[in-house]
């Protein structure tokens, strides 16, 4: 099945929060502080308002009456701490931080306003390197089992090593933005970049005092978000607050460089020791790591469990440390914890396998494992996934010393890695109607960040109900839908698909019921499960000539609609009796000019066990998006911080590199038959985040196949391979 929102998107129809066209339109653009800490002395904003068509300019001394109490400022994604609250007080936690948004009746105008703005601070000490304050942090959070001091000195192989990933920031092509509507009798209609049409509307809700009916949020399209539209951005209460003041509707986009003031994927250290018996079994993990968070929120990430996860040790200890910065919060990205946990311990994993003079695939092997503490996997086709990569990868003709593969200039490394990700399941709600012309209506307020959901909900209709893709309509991204959760974490289609199912099935019944009770249908006194819905038909299972069209079947018993709606819930006793995850197998090939250092990634095979594909154009897009997250996780992405300022410097598309259409040449993703009985009702397991993580380890492990170097600070650059 094609994307049903493609035509949309590929003529410009599509209309994104920051493209809502409504009467008397106003515009908001944000003024940054340009100080890291500190407080606002003097905040002028004369010369802007004078400016003929500028309407109003808030600051934390002008704006609204806004709730003291932080708590209203919550939301569901938030950690613990307290929430940032846009234009609350002089006090400045962070470079960028918002201090003014300056309203006119054109965009060029309100920029132009914004430029305006004099600001003046006090300055405090700041503080945002990493290292240099390891002695602030503190636990989040530990694991232990066994005695693995004691396993690590006994072990015959031993390895131990520290392995760093950098700043990241999302991007997103759609930028940041909310047009707010306000509305007659003291309602409002808000459009919004999110990836929780319901946590944004309770948001507003709790900090403007609205009741529940009178705010309405919608993102029927989303130009990607990967984690940055987890919770509502600072964007949005100041075009709500605009609105609300003005009784005018506000729309306020942020800029590419203030994308960068409002979240990022956590600078990390992490420090690894694996000890294995003589024949590379583990026999001790001990996995520590610090991250950093922002000095108002404790935002922590999973990075601890993953080595069980892939190889359950009979022993191990991990500890998760804190690290408070003068930054904003970090924020979900892509495969939160997961990406930089296992990138760390993948490539621990081919450092031992190199040690011990064993096959990386066959050290994997020897340390396969299936169950995670304690618990068996609801499906694990992981053995699956390595083999039937590595014979379309051609591993076998793999020489194992580094720099013994070349051709001309170019030095080849081959290198692998495992992919896991949780494979979550959610309560979500979904509401089918048929009509009597054989048309579908499914609905569900999930927003849509990019994987392909409405696609997904179309096909597991169509498939339920026996009808073409073309009569299923599907309605998302509004927040009077029923109830679905957050669009993250890759359990869209475990949670949504779900929904929808049960909703089909129950039409189903209803369908079957009506058809049974007719002497002529060709399915009378036939139980459910001999029919089958086909073609537009309800037909007996072993004979497709005896049954009736489904139009026929409403038509003739005088219904015109069958309306379903359900909610959806995880059977609780599957997650206490089993452990479910999605597994890959990443191989990767790298040419690095021997001469100058450059790499390129010429070719990636990927396998991957995510149960039951529903949709598999949309699911193979998935993966290869995140493979060349992957790409940049490796070799690309790295925000810069200027210590001295306690700013972001590269603040742009021009400095803060991701691979390009040049970067990416040969993917080659491929599923394997993997049979997901226990979680979901429809087999499915999410696909979203697995394609980025392994990816950076097997890229790194190719890099040092090919060059004899260990590179181990992510993103592998020049000067780190030839410095």
């Amino acid at each position: 099945m094609n994307r049903v929102d493609a035509p949309a998107k590929v003529t410009g129809a599509a209309p994104y929060a920051g493209d809502v066209s409504v009467p008397g339109l106003l515009y908001g653009v944000v003024v940054s502080s340009a100080v890291a800490k500190g407080r606002i002395t003097r905040i002028d904003t004369s010369r802007a308002l004078a400016v003929p068509g500028v309407i109003r300019v808030y600051t934390h001394e002008s704006r609204p009456e806004l709730p003291d109490d932080d708590r209203c400022y919550g939301d569901d994604q938030a950690p613990d701490g307290s929430p940032f609250r846009p234009l609350f007080d002089a006090r400045i936690r962070y470079s960028a931080q918002p201090i003014a948004l300056a309203v006119a009746d054109t965009f060029e105008l309100a920029r132009y306003a914004a430029s305006l703005v004099e600001a003046e601070y006090e300055r405090e000490p700041h503080a945002t390197d990493l290292d240099a304050q390891l002695g602030e942090a503190f636990a989040r959070s530990s694991k232990k089992k066994g005695d693995a001091h004691s396993a690590y000195a006994r072990a015959a192989l031993r390895h131990e090593a520290e392995y760093r990933h950098a700043f990241e920031h999302h991007h997103p092509m759609e930028l940041h933005g909310t047009t707010a509507v306000w509305e007659s009798g003291g309602r409002i209609t808000v459009y919004t970049k999110t990836q929780d049409v319901m946590n944004d509307r309770d948001y507003v809700k709790n900090v403007f005092g609205f009741n529940e009916d009178d705010v309405r949020v919608m993102a029927e399209y989303v130009g990607g978000a990967f984690g940055s539209g987890l919770r509502p951005e600072y964007q949005l209460l100041l075009a709500v607050m605009a609105a609300k003041d003005l009784n005018r509707p506000v729309r306020v986009v942020l800029t590419r460089q203030q994308m960068f003031t409002f979240g990022h994927r956590p600078h990390n250290i992490q420090r690894l020791r694996l000890g294995a018996d003589a024949n590379g079994r583990l026999q001790a993990v001990m996995h520590d790591a610090f991250s950093t968070t922002s000095r108002y929120e404790q935002y922590s990430e999973g990075y601890l469990g993953w080595s069980s996860t892939l190889y359950d040790p009979p022993s191990l200890k991990h500890e998760y440390k804190l690290v408070p910065l003068d930054c904003a919060t970090p924020m979900p990205m892509r495969a939160p914890g997961g990406a930089t946990a296992v990138y760390a311990i993948e490539a621990a994993m081919d450092e031992l396998a190199c040690a011990a003079g064993i096959d990386p695939l066959e050290l994997r092997l020897r340390n396969y494992t299936q169950q995670k503490d304690g618990k068996p996997f609801t499906s694990k086709a992981l053995r699956e996934c390595y083999a039937q990569a590595a014979e379309r990868f051609g591993w076998s003709r793999r020489t194992p010393q580094p720099r013994s593969m070349q051709e001309g200039h170019d030095l080849i490394g081959w290198g692998m890695a495992t992919g896991v990700w949780e494979a979550w399941r959610d309560a979500a709600s979904a509401r089918v109607v048929l009509t009597d012309d054989g048309r579908v209506e499914v609905s569900c307020s999930v927003t849509d960040i990019g994987p392909g959901s409405g696609t997904m909900m179309s096909a597991i209709a169509a498939a339920a109900l026996g009808l073409p893709g073309a009569h299923i309509a599907v309605k998302l991204g509004d927040s009077r839908l029923p109830r679905a959760p957050v669009q993250g974490g890759s359990m869209t289609a475990a949670s949504v698909g779900s929904a929808v199912h049960d909703a089909c099935d129950k039409v189903r019944r209803r369908l079957y019921g009506l058809a049974r009770d007719m002497a002529d249908s060709g399915i009378a006194g036939a139980k459910l499960e001999d029919v089958v819905f086909k073609n537009g038909r309800i037909a007996l299972a072993r004979d497709a000539a005896q049954g009736i069209d489904l139009v026929d079947v409403m038509r003739r018993s005088g219904v015109a609609t069958i309306d379903e709606e359900v909610e959806s819930q995880p059977d609780k006793s599957v997650s206490r009796r089993y452990a479910s995850y999605t597994h890959s197998a990443v191989f990767a090939e790298v040419r690095v000019d021997e001469d100058f250092g450059t790499v390129r990634v010429t070719r990636i095979v990927a396998a991957v066990a995510g149960g039951r594909i529903v949709s598999p154009k949309t699911a193979r897009s998935q993966v290869l998006g995140g493979i060349v997250w992957g790409i940049g996780m490796a070799l690309h992405e790295e925000t810069f911080m200027d210590h001295t300022l306690g700013r972001f410097m590269n603040h742009n598309y021009a400095e803060y590199h991701v691979p390009v259409n040049a970067d990416v040449r040969d993917i080659d993703v491929f599923f394997v038959d993997e049979r997901e009985d226990k979680l979901d009702p429809i087999g499915a397991k999410g696909l979203g985040e697995i394609g980025v993580v392994g990816t950076a380890a097997a890229i790194a492990n190719a890099v040092y196949h090919a060059t004899g170097k260990r590179v181990r600070d992510l993103p592998i650059t020049l000067e780190k391979l030839i410095g």
